[in-house]
């Protein structure tokens, strides 16, 4: 045996087990009590250990060839740097292909492998982006598929969407057909357009009107005819980065008709509201959806809690902050996204287990285990069971940080939560057996890529 951890409180999904041992060979856990010994041992002195946290919506850009459009400031080996560090074992970034050269889903998503095999520190798998569901891209997807690239993203907030509907229509027809998962991103263009329209008009440009632009309107619309594409082509649906309680009651009336229809939402959305946008560097906060009110993160808290939202993952889609206030943006046109990786497990622990608004086990569930089984990649990862990948969290319930952005491993140079006090943060760290985080500090195991593309079959119901 490789290693063993002794004195364990092992959490799962539907379970909760104190002094236990695990042991771990060849890079996954062969046992769970009993008596073992081995070379390297680890004692966890009672504390929690987690399955390592699965972060499947990631924007990380690729090197050499990434499209010019997507260029955000972490590559591979700073996201992942940034993922260990913040318990997050496994990462499922987007895969865009470059609509500037014609760039095919298929060798977007070649390229992206690639890339990540040799810069990534954890384990990954893609999502391939669909941005022209022409015959020949619709035809990619079912190869796709048998490849192991089991699910689509899906953006309803572009333009080429409602001029290209029917094929994308028949890009969830063939989705279904694969027993793939399709992901949507439900923003309505043409409201949103409306919206900076009127924006421009009563020269409402400066940050704190950037709510406006993105209304909740769009949103819940959006995610309205996404559920009903579900219903008519039968694939199943993953709705990501949901912000607003309107369009939480969208995808629950699908899910009551019994439409298979999954949310996702953002820790930005648990923790922040739109007042933000009115501070003097407000644009820093801008996302999409933007942030909503007091009353849709209650909403969005007590459906995490009951089961209607699967999952928390970060669209970690980060800028430096000089970039996201550039001063010739304005309402309509912010840079999207922010740095999460880091904080996504500590912010919820601190927020959600601590205050008991989250049993651990529920915590487990919306961050490894039911990522794992709706991406294809359970019981290979997402729990603690014999014959699971040794990706383990030693969780320190009491280490209090206050978060500086700055000094993270992502090279985005602020975090939204700067100056936040935050309580519950990773000690130790495994990905398939090896410590890569010790002390809360990334090892030299920890190596660019040591990271693999993670097997998958097809998304499992949680």
């Amino acid at each position: 045996m490789d290693s063993v951890i002794r004195n364990a409180t092992v959490v799962t999904a539907g379970s909760q087990s104190a002094a236990i041992d695990i042991g771990i060979e060849d890079g996954r856990i062969v046992q769970l009590g009993g008596a073992m010994s081995a070379a390297h041992e680890l004692d966890a002195g009672g504390r929690y250990v987690l399955p390592g946290g699965i972060d499947g919506h990631v924007h990380l850009t690729p090197a050499g060839s990434a499209p010019q459009s997507y260029r955000w400031c972490d590559d591979w080996e700073a996201g992942t740097a940034a993922a260990l560090a913040g318990g997050v074992t496994t990462v499922g970034n987007m895969s865009h292909p470059d609509p500037g050269t014609g760039e095919s889903i298929r060798v977007s998503t070649e390229r992206d492998a690639a890339d990540g095999e040799a810069r990534s520190r954890t384990d990954f798998f893609l999502h391939p982006v669909l941005m022209d569901p022409s015959p020949s891209e619709l035809d990619a997807l079912a190869e796709l598929h048998a490849a192991g690239h089991t699910s689509v993203k899906i953006f309803l907030s572009f333009r080429r969407f409602d001029r290209s509907v029917h094929g994308y229509l028949e890009a969830l027809r063939r989705t279904a057909q694969c027993g793939g998962l399709a992901l949507i991103h439900c923003e309505d263009v043409a409201l949103m357009e409306c919206a900076c329209t009127i924006l421009r008009e009563q020269g409402k440009l400066t940050a704190e009107h950037f709510p406006q632009g993105r209304p909740v309107a769009a949103e819940r619309a959006a995610t309205e005819r996404a559920v009903a594409m579900a219903e008519v082509t039968g694939c199943p649906i993953y709705v990501v980065h949901l912000s607003s309680l309107d369009a939480l009651d969208a995808c629950r009336a699908g899910q009551a008709r019994g439409t298979s229809v999954e949310v996702e939402t953002r820790p930005i959305y648990l923790f922040l509201t739109e007042e933000r946008f009115a501070e003097a560097n407000g644009a820093k906060y801008a996302g999409a959806p933007p942030l909503r009110s007091e009353r849709d993160v209650a909403g969005l808290w007590a459906a995490l809690a009951q089961g209607s939202i699967a999952t928390v993952a970060t669209d970690h889609a980060p800028w430096k902050l000089a970039d996201k206030l550039d001063p010739a943006l304005d309402a309509t046109n912010l840079r999207l996204g922010m740095s999460e990786l880091e904080t996504m497990l500590p912010m919820l622990w601190w927020a959600g287990v601590r205050t008991g608004r989250l049993s651990v086990s529920r915590f487990v569930e919306v961050t490894s285990t039911n990522p794992a089984k709706l991406f294809g990649l359970y019981p290979r990862k997402g729990t603690i069971a014999v014959g699971a990948d040794a990706d383990l969290v030693i969780w320190d319930t009491e280490r209090s940080r206050t978060i500086d952005g700055s000094a993270f491993y992502s090279n985005a140079d602020y975090s939204p939560y700067d100056g936040w006090t935050v309580t519950g943060w990773p000690d130790v760290v495994m990905s398939r057996g090896e410590v890569v985080v010790e002390g809360g500090r990334l090892t030299d195991a920890a190596r660019p890529g040591r990271g693999r593309l993670a097997p998958r079959g097809a998304s499992q119901p949680r």
